[in-house]
């Protein structure tokens, strides 16, 4: 529709197309300065989808993405903008709208409803990101755990994650009611946009040269011509922070108080456990026939720190004065690569004594599955009989302390997100029936 809509104008004018000539472009720049730098702010709009692409990256791949975007998405916006300026050149008072005044006035509501559609589809596209971009900053240790719904049986990118799903509803209810129109709202797209797009052109930069091993001069020169672009952008979109250019500035800042805040408060909780913890060789080694007494079954001990021995054992033997024959310490970590071969994913250790060290891999793509994983387990020799495992849990109890390493308002962010994390058992897909949970208290 957008590419018929604008061959019927440009029939009328065709010299439109000139404007293909990148000369136009330049001599306008050159001889209109400011008033072209800030023309630049103006025309974001016409080019923001192409970055919403890369929020449907993770679902369906690069190739579809090209074709769709080279072969279908992009002739048909750039024969539509030219069908607008054609029809502006023929009637110059069609400026107040004239992606609808392109259309016959009886196809007026039709092209309403498929703008919708559209809406409803490309919003639905960016959500769905969203989701994908959520999950793997819960894999990769920089957000709190999330309650994750698969909503496919087949495809590992389908996800709903309802916390992110009501936020971004407040967010564009918010929006709708400060900004009240789309012509307002511009200003804080297109300083959302062109932020992100020199930060893309930054994450590239790093990926060349750290992963594929590029010169330095070779990544300067790429990516630098693409930063001038996107900083130039970014400049004239900055001069409406007033206008509105605010709001995604301060989305961001809040989004990254917060993972900066878990990050490092996680970090600060790990080495503070640590300080006290006894290692597990040296653990292992002081066990002894009959002492402490051993009782049958399996018990699992999950853990992030697979050298030192989890209080979660600590507790359970203090206050049961028991080890079941066979113990693992369990550790399931996030990789910094999209998926985990199967060769890949399980390292178990038999540390003698009834005692196991296993480590479970995954992508920062992938959703843990602990059950699954210990079903694993039986191709490495060591088989377990859920009904007769036990999984021990530790539960923290956080409380702002008098010598903390953050500020305590930042303590008491962190505490607030550790207290809506969903539960490890919930996380990790471990039937609730075989879980045990031991708390303590910890100060920051």
């Amino acid at each position: 529709v957008l590419a018929l809509l604008g061959v019927s104008q440009i029939v009328l004018h065709p010299s439109v197309l000139e404007a293909l000539n990148p000369y136009y472009g330049l001599k306008f720049t050159l001889s209109n300065g400011w008033i072209a730098f800030i023309v630049l702010g103006a025309v974001l709009l016409a080019f923001t989808g192409a970055e919403a692409l890369y929020a449907d990256m993770g679902h369906f791949g690069r190739g579809p993405i090209r074709i769709a975007w080279l072969a279908l998405a992009f002739p048909a916006l750039m024969l539509n903008y030219f069908g607008q300026g054609a029809l502006l050149l023929d009637n110059p008072a069609a400026i107040k709208n004239p992606f609808f005044l392109m259309a016959p006035s009886w196809a007026l509501y039709p092209m309403v409803a498929l703008s919708t559609m559209a809406t409803i589809i490309a919003s639905q596209a960016v959500i769905s990101g969203a989701f994908s971009i959520s999950r793997q900053a819960v894999q990769l240790g920089l957000f709190p755990r999330l309650e994750i719904r698969h909503t496919s049986e087949s495809e590992i990118g389908q996800i709903y994650v309802p916390q992110i799903n009501w936020g971004l509803m407040v967010c564009v209810l918010a929006l709708i009611l400060m900004f009240q129109s789309s012509s307002k709202l511009a200003s804080a797209y297109g300083v959302a946009v062109t932020g992100s797009l020199a930060i893309d052109t930054l994450v590239v930069f790093v990926v060349v040269q750290v992963y594929w091993r590029w010169k330095l001069w070779q990544a300067l020169l790429v990516c630098g011509f693409f930063l001038a672009v996107d900083v130039v952008f970014f400049s004239s979109a900055m001069l409406k922070i007033a206008d509105g250019g605010w709001f995604p500035l301060l989305i961001g800042a809040s989004v990254f108080l917060l993972l900066s805040t878990w990050y490092k408060g996680r970090n600060i909780l790990r080495n503070q456990m640590r300080e006290d913890s006894i290692p597990i060789e040296k653990f292992v080694a002081r066990v002894t026939d009959g002492k402490p007494f051993r009782v049958p079954g399996t018990a699992i001990f999950l853990t992030g720190d697979l050298v030192n021995v989890p209080f979660t054992l600590l507790h359970n033997l203090k206050h049961n004065k028991v080890l079941h024959n066979r113990v693992v310490f369990m550790s399931v970590a996030t990789e910094d690569r999209p998926f985990v071969g199967d060769g890949d994913r399980l390292k178990l250790e038999e540390l003698g004594k009834g005692f196991y060290r296993l480590e479970v891999h995954y992508g920062f793509k992938e959703s843990p599955n602990v059950p699954r994983a210990l079903v694993s387990c039986a191709s490495l020799g060591l088989k377990f009989d859920l009904m007769e495992t036990s999984f021990f849990l530790g539960h923290e109890k956080l409380v702002p302390g008098l010598h903390s390493k953050m500020y305590h308002w930042r303590d008491r962010i962190f505490i607030w997100m550790s207290r809506n994390a969903v539960s490890a058992t919930e996380f990790f897909r471990i039937p609730s029936n075989r879980v045990v949970e031991v708390g303590t208290q910890v100060e920051m």
